[in-house]
């Protein structure tokens, strides 16, 4: 029978072999006292299984507060497993047991959800992404190096009209991708099908005249039936994208939506720091990710390099390696990879270098639109840039023959 395995780093008031058990009864068929119905049987057949246990240091005090108090606290790392019979292929029902009521545990003081091993029938049950990177370079027109991004700013207040303005000034520069905030949806101030309508205005007539045609990723982050209602006025009008929100529309959204829409899945994991922030509570993003492209995102968002937050260089390369690997030991379902926070041409040499290929999205704000020779400027410094690592010459000496190169490095490089 196969079996889902997980991963955790635990710390415990009492040995890492007890909190182990307690996790694996609490999160299949125990409970905290042994119930008549809880057969050797049941056990044997519905039960999660400690697979592993590495103990790797102790403390004299707690990392989280717990009610149980020890005289010293264990860290390590765990594997249990559990039989698919438990829960079925359903996403929804893996993350209530692999993720549910276990990191409240008085038994553990810290508790992080590090990875999951999802078997081939998974891939056999969810579709997965519809366009993942080829796709999706297929589909924006970009054959050579990566797709060159922005966000429309100021994030809300801007009218129909005038996002429609912006857009126009943003494609004419050259841009290959451009995203609603995450905080503009549907609001009285721009409603979404009035947004909708004046950007495809403005990005059809750009295409008829050049024959190239951006892509926008609309946000359509609401309830389901206004999701798909919303998805299908974006595919009508011609549109090439749709964004949601992957915290606040759920595992379930996101897989209905994927089965609904015909169009990539630009996926936002606003609300990360949540999840990410602390060492000793939370879900890895080497986790998450695999959940969330078995439910069909083509694109996700993995932060960027010398970003604005928190996470460090290695942790945001880390996180766009990940979905280049395989979802189960059968399946790719690779998902593209959105590089943001801060980004400008200075990062994109350390990007390229660290990922290995282009077939990213790599998303500026002000390294675009505050680039001195404007949004053109801007994007040319980024081509620029993805050229001169590509092509293995150090950026400082392609920017010698590249003027915009050269104002994006005297711009926007920090002393």
């Amino acid at each position: 029978m196969e079996r889902l395995r997980a991963q955790y780093e635990v710390e415990s008031p009492k040995s890492l072999e007890h909190a182990a058990k307690v996790i694996a009864g609490e999160q299949s068929s125990g409970t905290f006292l042994k119930l008549a119905g809880e057969t050797d049987a049941l056990r044997q057949r519905s039960g999660a299984r400690v697979e592993l246990i590495e103990e790797q240091s102790h403390s004299a005090s707690p990392s989280l507060p717990t009610r149980t108090q020890g005289s010293q606290y264990s860290r390590g790392v765990i594997t249990l497993s559990w039989p698919l019979d438990n829960m079925g292929t359903s996403l929804t029902n893996v993350l209530a047991t692999v993720a549910g009521n276990l990191f409240e545990l008085a038994d553990v003081s810290a508790l992080r959800l590090i990875d999951v091993d999802f078997p081939d029938a998974f891939s056999q049950a969810y579709p997965g992404p519809a366009f993942g990177r080829k796709g999706t370079l297929d589909l924006a027109g970009v054959s050579n190096g990566p797709m060159i991004g922005t966000i429309i700013k100021p994030s809300v207040g801007l009218s129909p009209d005038e996002t429609a303005q912006l857009v126009l000034q943003l494609i004419e520069g050259g841009i290959d991708f451009i995203k609603d905030d995450e905080l503009q949806g549907n609001g009285p101030h721009c409603p979404f099908p009035e947004r909708a309508r004046k950007v495809m205005r403005v990005i059809n007539d750009y295409a008829d005249r050049t024959g190239k045609k951006p892509m926008y990723a609309f946000n359509i982050t609401g309830e389901v039936d206004e999701m798909k209602r919303n998805a299908d006025l974006v595919h009508e009008l011609g549109g090439t994208c749709i964004m949601v929100s992957l915290f606040s529309i759920g595992l379930a959204g996101l897989s209905a939506i994927r089965t609904h829409a015909a169009l990539p899945l630009h996926c936002h994991r606003n609300g990360w720091g949540l999840f990410s922030r602390s060492p000793d509570i939370g879900i890895s993003f080497r986790a998450w990710q695999k959940f969330w492209r078995l439910a069909g995102a083509d694109h996700l968002h993995v932060n960027g390099i010398a970003n604005k937050f928190t996470e460090s260089d290695e942790t945001v390369m880390e996180s766009a390696r990940a979905l280049g690997e395989n979802v189960t030991p059968n399946q790719t379902y690779h998902a593209m990879p959105v590089f943001s926070s801060g980004q400008t041409a200075v990062q994109m040499e350390q990007t390229i270098t660290a990922l290995g290929h282009t077939d990213f999205i790599y998303c500026a704000g002000g390294g675009i639109i505050g680039h001195p020779g404007g949004v053109a400027g801007g994007v040319a410094s980024i081509q620029q840039a993805a050229a001169a690592a590509v092509q293995g010459i150090p950026v400082d000496a392609f920017a010698k023959d590249h003027k915009e190169l050269r104002l994006a490095l005297s711009t926007f490089r920090k002393n």
